[in-house]
């Protein structure tokens, strides 16, 4: 195989580990609780059309070098909102919908920084 697919393979571990969680998800979801799976997977697609989140997500998967800090950091606020949620603070947020927001965001900064290391090579 090619020096620099395996550099890029090597290096992008953790962008194919994310996505394929999120397509094991997906599978799984619709297996044991197809409803549920339905109506997150929904709000993604809804959300992919709020352009300052994808912004944000793009932003932060293709500009911070350290990408499992984009990912430890986008699920600990998941979990600090949720709990929140829990607690009563937020009332006006649903579990389903920032599980929805954290699909989004990782997938979108999942795929720019695969494309950052890409380009990193490209243009070597």
């Amino acid at each position: 195989m090619n020096d620099q697919l395996l550099n890029i393979l090597k290096k992008a571990k953790l962008n194919f580990a994310v996505l394929a969680s999120i397509l094991v998800l997906a599978v799984v979801g619709k297996l044991t609780n197809p409803e549920f799976t339905n109506g997150i997977f929904l709000m993604a697609d809804q959300l992919v059309s709020e352009l300052v989140l994808l912004f944000v997500a793009i932003t932060l998967g293709a500009f911070i070098p350290n990408f499992k800090l984009v990912v430890f950091g986008a699920i600990a606020a998941f979990i600090a909102a949720v709990i929140a949620i829990q607690t009563g603070v937020f009332t006006y947020l649903t579990t389903d919908y920032l599980f929805a927001v954290l699909i989004v965001v990782l997938g979108f900064a999942s795929i720019a920084n695969l494309y950052r290391h890409y380009r990193e090579f490209s243009l070597k």
